[in-house]
């Protein structure tokens, strides 16, 4: 599925969010490399884990293996040791599966495309998209918790109440619809920052929302904003 965005719409939400991100984005470790190893350890030991909670886990992680190969030469039980306090135990396994996999079968280099990537462990298409925007610089689309609640607010989904399934595409389309060519590194990044410390679950703040004259969720607009086609 394709979402074509109007331009009266599509337009204020990407400068308005870049914008935003440009003065108030987090500096994180792994946004500070565009190394496909240190981005996919970020986003194997980000799943499920908050990031104050992931930060020292992946430094210490990175100290000790720094490439796919010291990854891969190490023991299992090691890797575990410093991955299972993050909880969701089979992290370390995805990792020290998928660099056996980057070292034997593919001389040390991931793979950059969606399908190369989804056919790794524990790499679903979240993990992919964030792995072709961060690391290989592609315009690839993301969806994570904090993407699904400000793009789904922004566009009112919740409203229509489609199926879940539709609801899935529509939403997954709409990120990649929003992203301005050549900017997914920033933009993708741009969208989680904003629904991590703006839209935020339970309490958004929306009275200093830069977004809000164009949010749907509070200025819903009669033809949607958006045309929507099967591929």
């Amino acid at each position: 599925m394709r979402a074509e965005i109007a331009p009266d719409l599509l337009l204020p939400l990407q400068r308005g969010l870049l914008g935003w991100y440009i003065a108030h984005g987090r500096d994180l470790p792994w946004r500070r490399t565009t190394d496909p190893y240190a981005v996919l350890v970020s986003e194997i030991l980000l799943q499920q884990t908050q990031v104050a909670t992931a930060l020292p886990v992946y430094e210490a992680f990175l100290a000790r293996w720094p490439t796919f190969a010291d990854l891969a030469a190490a023991p299992l039980d090691a890797v575990k040791a410093v991955t299972d306090p993050l909880g969701y135990h089979v992290r370390g396994t995805w990792l020290h599966r998928i660099a056996e996999i980057v070292t034997d079968e593919r001389d040390g280099q991931l793979p950059n495309t969606l399908e190369g990537l989804l056919a790794l462990p524990g790499i679903g298409r979240y993990t992919a998209g964030a792995v072709l925007s961060f690391a290989f610089q592609q315009d690839a689309p993301i969806v994570d918790t904090n993407v699904d609640r400000l793009v789904s607010r922004l566009f009112n989904l919740r409203a229509a109440r489609p199926p879940a399934a539709l609801r899935e595409k529509r939403l997954w389309a709409l990120a990649a619809a929003l992203i301005p060519p050549g900017h997914g590194y920033l933009f993708n990044q741009a969208l989680m920052d904003f629904g991590a410390q703006i839209c935020t679950p339970y309490k958004p703040i929306c009275l200093l929302c830069p977004l809000r004259p164009h949010c749907q969720w509070w200025n819903p607009r009669p033809d949607g904003g958006v045309t929507y086609t099967d591929n």
